[in-house]
């Protein structure tokens, strides 16, 4: 067999592991490379055998020590050769500190034995929804906004990711929104146009009525498509929010951590931001 070699993936062959994404059903969005690359220019990894791409995986860093894992995909016609390992392997060859995933919930004994535990399940929800009543306090997000979102989201996520929202508060086939009472934002929520329909995410809001505002106003966006969020099993309030605009579990993803669990405020949390970057 071809001698592997691994490196990091250049922005075009990101696109590709986007694309190995859609084919496993993951549903990325079509913007969502561009803002990956601007959280960490080398977050993807590949394993090649020759000119070939075997697997991939991402490791994306954020100040204070923290590494959301994700991507973690072997080519079908190579699977049981022990290439995704290789590329796993040499991933976390240089992370140190806390290192989060969203793991698929029949693997979880596998990222257990790389020291993650689980933290809770995610639960994707999808499908066509009914929009509640427009509300007036939820508005496009303005630079007015920023700071204040960008507090909300360093809460919710746990650390703070300025390039990151620089790009995903700007999707450029959806909308970045915000839920403003007098003149505080109390939520915020970006649909964004996915290989299939939309996907939500994140949705974070102090309470049920500003998660629930906003929630409309994607499913509105999204103009009769079909949406998806994935919710934290744990926030009650959200798992009934979907239930009731008429969304139903689509799959699964066991969130896990190595190391130190972030303190995230998951009653806050209705609609996490990705999959692949937590």
């Amino acid at each position: 067999m071809t001698t592997p070699t691994i490196r990091t993936l250049t922005p075009a062959e990101v696109l590709t592991a986007v694309d190995w994404a859609a084919a496993e059903g993951w549903n990325p969005g079509l913007a969502d490379a561009t803002a990956f690359l601007a959280q960490d220019r080398d977050a993807f990894f590949g394993l090649f055998l020759g000119d070939e791409l075997a697997s991939i995986i991402s490791a994306t860093r954020y100040a204070g020590g923290f590494h959301f894992v994700g991507f973690y995909i072997c080519r079908p016609d190579l699977r049981g050769r022990g290439l995704g390992l290789a590329v796993w392997q040499a991933a976390f060859a240089g992370l140190e500190g806390t290192v989060g995933l969203d793991g698929v919930v029949a693997q979880q004994h596998n990222y257990a034995r790389s020291g993650f535990v689980l933290a809770h399940r995610n639960v994707r929800h999808g499908g066509v929804a009914a929009a509640g009543p427009e509300d007036a306090r939820v508005v496009d997000i303005a630079a007015a906004d920023r700071d204040a979102v960008a507090a909300l989201d360093r809460a919710c996520f746990g650390f703070a990711r300025p390039d990151f929202l620089a790009v995903w508060l700007a999707p450029p086939h959806g909308r970045a929104l915000a839920f403003v009472t007098d003149g505080q934002v109390k939520g915020v929520a970006v649909v964004r146009r996915c290989r299939t329909g939309f996907r939500i995410g994140p949705l974070f809001a102090d309470d049920a009525e500003a998660a629930g505002a906003l929630f409309s106003a994607c499913i509105r966006t999204a103009a009769g498509e079909a949406v998806f969020i994935d919710v934290p099993e744990p926030n009650a309030a959200a798992m009934a929010m979907a239930a009731a605009a008429g969304l139903v579990p689509v799959f699964e993803t066991a969130r896990m951590y190595r190391g130190p669990a972030p303190d995230l405020p998951l009653v806050r949390i209705y609609g996490i931001t990705s999959l692949e970057l937590g």
